[in-house]
């Protein structure tokens, strides 16, 4: 009965901090109806009048971009802005042929009378964040936008987004992500779904109480004061957003989030590049963990509420190693349900924790029908993509697992950026884009098994007990058995 006990704690550990995590969420879902009354009167800066028009800089990290930077370049000298008040750096770290034909590119555009640098490193140290340390250096700009690859900005975005930097203590201005390629795939509309709960819900909820929120990486601003003061770019995590963000606001600085400025940007076409990006993203927020856990208790000045807010917001990854736990000992649980009649009252009472789907069903509608719609047909098509977001997030656990578990360790690993392919709509190809793989990992190897796994664990729904069988977990088993299918048999075709 050892080993069932310890079953039964691990278990019931991690649907307890599951549920936690969806209380956090209908925390916030109810201060983002609460944002919605909140009459916005930030001072700004009237940018009809000259003397209150700032310089700034934009500054655009890339490295190996060749399928985008053409039309990264062409979008961002649209944007509306006097031209004796803007400069714009290029942050080339590329390896490739892209760097001949960038420069080409930017001596054009030099001679159009825009000005843009072409800023070249003799190595990748610190990876964006040192790029990005770099440019600071002899950044002019008294603020700071900053824009990867993908990522193309409205012209009249400088003009929504710097008026509200006439608050001094306003550290950070970050913007809405939109997707251009939303509806490519079934990976494209589940990634836009989860980055919509988050430019919706997380931030706004958060921001709305003035709880930390995190700089986006992209499609925001900083006041060059500010990362200074903060302590500058650090290359010592995945995230170097995420890094920065606390370190400025646990220094007093303000963060406003613009839900209405959205700025559209290409989501990841191939299931690898999604990995790559799931995989950093991950892994930094359980290093930023590490970094930052200690500093947020020993700030006596931020509130309780703040501080849990920024534990939950800092252990958000973590939640995929408590969602592969569950799943992985659910078929034993099953067994054990089924063979210990005096544990029937246990079973009783976690079963009540299948509300944390309910709560995450719920928050994410509010999302979903401001954007969609609210009618019975938006409903459906919602219900059908919530449960195909949860199947395939299910699916990515593994990986994002162990990106936890590396990150909670302290193993360092490299940044890989995520790739972009110039895809917006359904006839655009990617097949022959140059920097595909066939080479599978272990990962995916994993992945396949656990997809039968969890076959298993539909049949034994069949076979438990005496009383024909038991199928309270069959859905829950069926979504990770077409979560795992998915991401396993996508990851075979060709990879980045």
């Amino acid at each position: 009965m050892l080993i069932e006990s310890l079953i039964i704690v691990i278990y019931s550990t991690a649907l307890i901090l599951i549920f936690m995590y969806a209380l956090a969420q209908l925390n916030l879902l109810l201060n983002y109806l609460n944002a919605n009354k909140i009459k916005n009167d930030s001072p700004k800066f009237d940018l009809s009048n000259p003397n209150e028009i700032p310089f700034v800089t934009i500054q655009l990290p890339v490295y190996n971009e060749m399928y985008v930077m053409h039309r990264l370049l062409d979008n961002i000298v649209k944007i509306d802005y006097p031209i004796d008040k803007l400069e714009i750096q290029v942050l080339d770290d590329s390896t490739d042929e892209s760097v001949k034909s960038t420069a080409e590119q930017i001596d054009l555009l030099q001679k159009k009378g825009y000005n843009i640098q072409h800023i070249r490193r003799k190595n990748r140290l610190g990876f964006k964040a040192g790029a990005l340390k770099d440019g600071l250096k002899i950044a002019k700009g008294e603020f700071i936008a900053i824009f990867d690859a993908d990522f193309l900005p409205k012209s009249d975005w400088l003009r929504r987004t710097i008026p509200f930097f006439k608050d001094n203590k306003i550290g950070v201005v970050q913007t809405r992500w939109g997707h251009i390629n939303r509806n490519y795939s079934i990976l494209t509309k589940v990634q836009a779904f989860a980055l919509d709960a988050h430019f919706t819900l997380e931030q706004v909820g958060r921001n709305s109480k003035g709880h930390f929120i995190n700089f986006n990486g992209t499609a925001g601003i900083w006041r060059k004061e500010c990362i200074i003061d903060a302590g500058n770019w650090e290359g010592d995590t995945l995230t170097e957003d995420l890094d920065l963000s606390y370190r400025a606001q646990l220094k007093d600085w303000k963060f406003k989030y613009l839900e209405d400025v959205e700025t559209p940007a290409e989501l990841p076409v191939v299931i690898s590049a999604a990995r790559s990006q799931q995989f950093r993203w991950n892994k930094g927020g359980a290093e930023n963990f590490r970094k930052m856990i200690g500093r947020l208790f020993e700030n006596k000045k931020l509130p309780f509420k703040t501080k849990i807010h920024g534990i939950l917001h800092l252990l958000n990854s973590t939640m995929f190693l408590n969602v592969l736990i569950v799943g992985i000992l659910s078929i034993p649980m099953l067994y054990i349900k089924n063979e210990y009649a005096h544990l029937k009252a246990y079973f009783y009472v976690m079963s009540f924790f299948v509300v944390s789907t309910l709560i995450f069903f719920i928050c994410y509608w509010y999302m979903y029908k401001k954007s969609h719609g609210n009618t019975f047909k938006d409903f459906v098509q919602y219900v059908v993509l919530f449960f195909t977001f949860f199947s395939i997030a299910m699916g990515f656990s593994l990986q994002n697992s162990i990106a936890v578990i590396e990150g909670h360790l302290g193993k360092r690993s490299e940044f890989v950026r995520t790739p972009k392919f110039n895809i917006s709509s359904i006839p655009d190809n990617w097949k022959n884009n140059k920097y595909l793989r066939k080479k599978p990992s272990l990962n995916i190897i994993l992945e396949g098994l656990l997809m039968i796994y969890f076959a298993f664990g539909m049949y034994s729904a069949f076979i438990v007990g005496d009383q024909g069988g038991d199928f309270g977990l069959f859905p829950f088993h069926l979504m990770l058995f077409l979560g795992f299918g998915f991401v396993f048999f996508n990851s075979l075709k060709p990879r980045l």
